[in-house]
């Protein structure tokens, strides 16, 4: 995952889908996703299946970013989609941008524990990188974390009315 390009458009809260990100902390941690202000490309992803996700994926779609792997599986932050499905050199990509890190991780045994979660997507197909997630699983998962940094801000730091 490289740099991408900026594009913002307004979006209405009401339209906005949510998604699960996976990825191997040791190939692009919320760490990188943090660097270069933030935005890069979502790709390298195989799997027809999660490529179909990410092709209806919107401007404005908010995704949880996922730490795979065996040392740190959770939920540690929340990305934008700034631009939609498009062809690269590879599979084809998604641009991104670090909307705010978790105020508290959410782990994978914790989220297997939670009743509500019971349906989730991501136990249902372990094996898929992109993930869609319902609005009562999004809302869920983000009071267990806690929610976001920026969630109930603005960019500026200062609590939205």
């Amino acid at each position: 995952m490289k740099k991408g390009k900026k594009e913002a458009k307004k979006v209405d809260k009401e339209d906005v889908q949510y998604w699960l990100l996976k990825t191997e902390p040791g190939e692009w941690s919320w760490e990188d996703q943090e660097a270069n202000e933030g935005i890069s490309n979502w790709d390298g992803v195989k799997n027809k299946q999660a490529q179909k996700y990410m092709k209806s994926m919107k401007l404005g779609d908010l995704c949880f970013f996922y730490h795979s792997g065996s040392k740190s599986r959770r939920i540690v932050g929340v990305v934008s989609v700034t631009k939609e499905w498009y062809s690269d050199k590879h599979e084809g990509a998604v641009d991104v941008k670090a909307v705010g890190v978790m105020r508290r991780p959410v782990d994978l045994k914790e989220m297997k524990g939670e009743e509500e979660l019971k349906g989730f997507v991501m136990f249902k197909k372990p094996r898929l990188s992109v993930v869609p997630v319902s609005n009562k699983v999004w809302d869920r998962l983000c009071e267990i974390g806690g929610g976001y940094r920026f969630d109930d801000e603005d960019l500026n730091g200062n609590e939205e009315a």
